[in-house]
């Protein structure tokens, strides 16, 4: 019998100062629900909620990776049609540019940039203002 039963959240790293731009791509792009944190931090941390699931994704000031990581949280998205949507949104606010645009993103239409394979599902990738990689899959 598992002892653990699902996920709580996961705390992505961004520069300090950054916030703003957090609101703007995880909440604007990629159309997470921003909640209140506790109150004694809320200049320093940003929470969101993933749909109305419980789970979320929280956003703390910390240092950026000397290189490019691949560790990364993957977000299911229910149809292939919500999918595609999501994968043109995203690209289209990383060639818009900005301070919170996607430092990098699969274009629509064009193969993924992750391991290829028959084991892997329908998934794009991104990679936000920070340079945390994202993941999006069925």
């Amino acid at each position: 019998m598992a002892l653990i039963s699902g996920l709580a959240h996961v705390n992505l790293t961004v520069p300090p100062g950054t916030l703003d731009q957090a609101a703007e791509f995880y909440g604007n792009t990629l159309g997470l629900i921003q909640t209140p944190v506790p109150q004694l931090q809320r200049t320093t941390l940003a929470w969101f909620n993933i749909s109305t699931s419980g789970q979320q994704i929280h956003i703390a000031f910390g240092p950026p990776d000397p290189t490019p990581s691949s560790r990364h949280p993957c977000f299911k998205i229910d149809t292939p049609e919500k999918l595609l949507e999501l994968r043109k949104k995203i690209y289209e606010h990383f060639e818009k540019g900005g301070d919170a645009a996607p430092k990098e993103a699969d274009k629509p239409g064009e193969e993924s940039s992750g391991a290829k394979g028959v084991e892997y599902p329908t998934r794009f990738f991104a990679r936000d203002y920070a340079g945390n990689r994202l993941e999006f899959s069925l």
